[in-house]
């Protein structure tokens, strides 16, 4: 059953605020390499989480252009590069993704230089495994030869749509080069499911993790890039199967409630709501441009039903598994805490701003 539109408007107002009021309370003590505090909750960070959290606002503003949420996202990028930038690594890059979305709408002259900067040196300077792939060090690790699904959202999807807005066709061209590298050494030909990694140092996936945020990263990712104008026929062909591979394989997984689990295929590990929006956004916008059928469709609205389920009053959202690296075994993944973040916030938000906008296109009523 598919939610009134008013609800997914209320709702959408209360995820802004708790993203915004998100603030670390010292329960997670993950130190920097360069010896400063990692913060991946408190929303004035600049890290992945926050960057995520940023993309869901920017899409939010995209589709409202709400003067309040310009003045929100301009206010915090100003602020971090009015201080200085943290040095890059692929999850710094993610907050890159929602300032090249905002310049390309608004063609705003503070914010280019930074992103041209931000991109050249993404190019030039970031580790790579064999074959061209973006090794996944982040803040507090350097990963060698190790290849991870969140890479695609950090930095991918930056790539292909800052070189499209400014005309830097290279970049859009290494963000189709990673999509296909990732695509080779994760996605799980048994399945159709994604692992989360993949190691060049003994040629392996790890424990084979079929981790549902992993793969929500890339139902998402796909769908956002094929918005991109400059990615070839023939790749958008190969991502297609490649989607519905998946999602064949996620629709028999989604349990009663509407939701996924943390292990997509394991039922003793619990449900998982970050990794829940992620898909029902993916399914409802697949179903909407008709790469998928009325039952992608009827899965997504069931998640979106099971989003709104655990939006708690301060527009907070429940039942999300803390940051995750790669795990040795398949235990680690169950054991990961529950802990409201900026990416549960922002996948939350761009699960309804895609509901909202399907039933706007239906007319249906409030």
């Amino acid at each position: 059953m598919q939610p009134q539109a008013d609800l997914i408007r209320q709702k959408l107002g209360q995820l802004v605020r708790g993203l915004t009021d998100l603030r670390h309370d010292g329960q997670f003590d993950e130190p920097n390499l360069d010896g400063t505090a990692g913060d991946y909750i408190s929303f004035d960070s600049w890290e992945w989480p926050q960057g995520v959290g940023l993309y869901g606002l920017a899409q939010l503003w995209r589709r409202h252009r709400d003067p309040a949420l310009q003045s929100l996202l301009e206010g915090w990028y100003a602020r971090h590069l009015d201080k200085g930038l943290p040095g890059q690594n692929i999850n710094t890059t993610a907050p890159m993704l929602a300032l090249s979305l905002l310049w390309s709408e608004t063609r705003d002259p503070r914010w280019q230089p930074a992103l041209d900067d931000w991109a050249t040196r993404l190019m030039r300077d970031a580790p790579r495994t064999l074959e061209g792939g973006f090794q996944h060090d982040v803040s507090d690790k350097v990963n060698p030869g190790e290849l991870w699904d969140d890479t695609l959202f950090m930095a991918g999807l930056f790539l292909a749509r800052y070189g499209h807005a400014s005309g830097r066709q290279e970049l859009v061209d290494e963000a189709i080069r990673q999509f296909l590298v990732h695509a080779r050494y994760l996605s799980d030909p048994q399945t159709g499911l994604w692992f989360h990694g993949w190691t060049f140092d003994g040629r392996h996936n790890f424990a084979r993790a079929r981790w549902a945020r992993g793969n929500a990263w890339i139902t998402a990712c796909i769908l956002d890039l094929f918005e991109i104008p400059g990615v070839p026929g023939s790749v958008r062909l190969f991502l297609t199967e490649v989607l519905r591979a998946q999602v064949q394989a996620l629709l028999p997984l989604q349990t009663q409630s509407g939701a996924w689990r943390t292990l997509l295929d394991d039922p003793s590990s619990y449900e998982e709501i970050s990794a829940t929006a992620g898909f029902a956004y993916g399914l409802l916008k697949a179903a909407g441009q008709g790469i998928g059928g009325p039952d992608w469709a009827e899965a997504g609205w069931r998640g979106v039903s099971a989003v709104l389920a655990n939006i708690d009053a301060s527009g907070t959202v429940q039942n999300v598994s803390y940051g995750t690296r790669m795990g040795p075994d398949l235990q680690f993944y169950r054991d990961i805490p529950l802990q409201p973040t900026g990416y549960g916030q922002a996948l939350a938000i761009l699960c309804l701003v895609e509901a909202e906008g399907q039933l706007d296109s239906k007319g249906v009523a409030a």
